[in-house]
């Protein structure tokens, strides 16, 4: 089975195939290696109040224009100060939406650290959520959901990760998600725990 990875986020195409190279029978595409430029009806896809709906959207997109089984996410860090935000706003938090990748990242990070001004360790609590979808040609459609805890910290910590993981800590783990090595952020990560049940779902599991 064919299965097109429905994103433009090379952090996200990296961990995706890192996390579905175990699941026998698929062969992973990316939306660069089809050729398929961005449009500004995909674009503005990501427009609903939950993760679940929004990995919906992109996978059904990709699918009726692929003709292939598609894979979208719909993922962001949900704060407990600001009252569940950025959440599904967790790409374009900041209010200037620069260019994306770094500068977009850069940008939100800063955005977040400035909301948060002020607010004690004890209450940066927060969860990065993932909903992954699959869609299938034929209207089968499969959704898994991942959550992990972590606290917002007041100043970036590692290289590693994309969006704001240099800022997410693990108290377990004494590390941001930006410090972490690869392997061990998809064992924890909200994408981590969602792509793998989509994963098992998929191997019929």
């Amino acid at each position: 089975m064919r299965l097109v990875v429905a994103t433009r986020n090379a952090g996200k195409v990296r961990e995706l195939d890192r996390l579905l190279a175990a699941v026998p029978g698929i062969d992973v595409v990316g939306l660069a290696e089809l050729g398929i430029a961005e449009t500004a009806e995909e674009d503005a896809l990501e427009v609903f109040d939950t993760f679940e709906e929004n990995a919906l959207a992109k996978a059904r997109w990709f699918a009726r224009l692929t003709g292939d089984a598609a894979l979208a996410d719909d993922s962001g860090i949900c704060v407990d100060a600001l009252d569940g935000a950025p959440g599904v706003r967790s790409r374009r938090f900041a209010p200037v939406d620069e260019a994306r990748g770094d500068r977009q990242d850069e940008a939100n990070n800063r955005h977040l650290l400035e909301r948060l001004a002020g607010v004690p360790d004890a209450a940066r609590t927060a969860r990065y959520v993932c909903a992954a979808a699959v869609v299938w040609p034929d209207g089968r459609e499969l959704v898994r959901m991942g959550a992990c805890e972590g606290v917002v910290l007041h100043a970036a910590r590692g290289a590693g990760g994309f969006g704001y993981d240099p800022l997410f800590y693990l108290p377990d783990e004494g590390m941001t998600f930006g410090e972490l090595p690869a392997a061990r952020k998809d064992e924890l990560s909200h994408r981590g725990i969602a792509i793998r049940a989509v994963a098992s779902a998929l191997a019929g599991g």
